[in-house]
């Protein structure tokens, strides 16, 4: 069958989008608009055009103005993602609070409480997900519900553990791409305070399913989950690694290395380290722990959030600030699974978090410095105008990218 010309409407066969799909009914259909005293419609505004390879392009190409889920869909789902959060809440008010007369007062809580807020929450974060990612949401949403109460009803040790390292991989993933691009720091330091808020939510829905876990192995499988979960995303929405570019194809290099020197150096430092320099590492994490609360994951400081806030940054400027957002999971992943460890408790998780987020800002800021003193126009006016200037376009925050 032969290939369709570039004149048919379907276009070449190279380079198909999810865009060029039907639009579900379940997505809002911008009405066309009456032209003021005609009694006629307008015509409707073209699609832009894929930039291809330019520099500038986007990743996604997409108009601010896309249409997104329709509002009452999207308000049906936040209110369920209120009433997980709120039931999870509660529960766990009820274990930190054990002896407070006014607790006593009310009366426990049923003991199905926290494992259907979990179940709600992660329903919740799963539409959000593939309603981002131009997925299928019901579908995300029906198996994220069938394993949530399989694990529930079922019970044991693996379906829960299953389902809570699903729920850590869909909020970690989530909590990056509901990002949008930031021209200044401050705007990025903001997107960076959004998706540890979410991964703080999905923390509490791991916690809720109660897992049976060894803490190590279920943050390795959790991250690298994650992690092929947000480049498969970020690799379908560029069409491939053809928009990367020299460029991008550093950046990931860099994130990489980093990424594996990070873990590698931990798993050999605690298996094959001298035992008095172990010690002395530990120790020091204890004595700060005792004075401060917690001590701050490094992986976190030194490539999630920095990775948030400069490609968040990048991506108002180039399509290439994807790629490096998607090391941002680094970040929301660890902060996800900071519940699930025994001993954690949820004052030292929200002060680890805390401590990790402005310590992992400030690096973030010296690399947006960096980046603009070596790719970006000299002198403050010169930074000043480019700001104020054009800029890459993205759909709204929970519109589909």
């Amino acid at each position: 069958m032969p290939a369709p010309s570039s004149d048919s409407p379907r276009g070449t066969p190279r380079g198909k989008r999810a865009a060029e799909r039907p639009p579900s009914r379940l997505r809002r259909v911008d009405r066309p608009r009456r032209t003021a005293g005609a009694g006629s419609t307008a015509a409707p505004t073209p699609a832009p055009q894929r930039a291809g390879t330019d520099e500038s392009a986007a990743l996604p190409d997409a108009s601010p103005a896309a249409a997104g889920p329709r509002r009452s869909l999207l308000a049906l789902c936040f209110g369920l993602l209120a009433v997980g959060t709120a039931a999870l809440a509660w529960s766990a008010a009820q274990g930190i609070f054990a002896d407070s007369q006014l607790l006593r007062d009310l009366g426990p809580g049923p003991s199905w409480l926290d494992g259907a807020g979990a179940v709600a929450v992660v329903t919740a974060l799963a539409w959000l997900l593939a309603t981002r990612t131009a997925g299928r949401p019901l579908i995300s949403a029906g198996l994220a519900l069938a394993l949530g109460v399989a694990s529930l009803l079922v019970g044991g040790r693996v379906l829960p553990t299953g389902a809570a390292v699903m729920t850590c991989v869909v909020g970690s993933v989530y909590a990056v791409m509901v990002t949008v691009p930031a021209v200044t720091w401050w705007k990025a330091g903001r997107e960076a305070v959004i998706a540890t808020l979410v991964a703080a939510v999905t923390a509490f829905a791991a916690v809720g399913f109660e897992p049976t876990v060894a803490t190590e192995r279920f943050d390795l499988a959790a991250l690298f989950l994650a992690l092929v979960l947000a480049f498969g995303i970020v690799y379908r929405l560029g069409a491939g690694l053809h928009g990367l570019g020299r460029r991008g194809l550093i950046v990931v290099s860099i994130g990489l290395a980093v990424l594996v020197l990070t873990l590698a150096y931990a798993e050999l430092l605690r298996r094959y380290g001298a035992q008095t320099f172990v010690s002395s590492v530990l120790d020091f994490a204890d004595w700060t722990a005792a004075r401060i609360g917690a001590f701050p994951r490094p992986l976190v400081v030194l490539l999630g959030i920095p990775a948030i806030v400069w490609g968040t940054h990048v991506r108002a400027r180039r399509r290439q600030g994807w790629w490096v957002c998607a090391f941002g999971v680094a970040a929301t992943v660890p902060l996800a699974t900071a519940l699930v460890a025994p001993e954690s408790s949820y004052a030292e998780a929200g002060l680890r978090a805390v401590y990790s987020l402005v310590l992992g800002l400030p690096l973030g800021y010296l690399v947006i410095r960096a980046d603009l003193a070596l790719t970006g126009p000299k002198g403050r006016r010169g930074r000043r105008a480019e700001e104020a200037g054009p800029h890459r376009p993205e759909p709204r925050r929970f519109a589909e990218l």
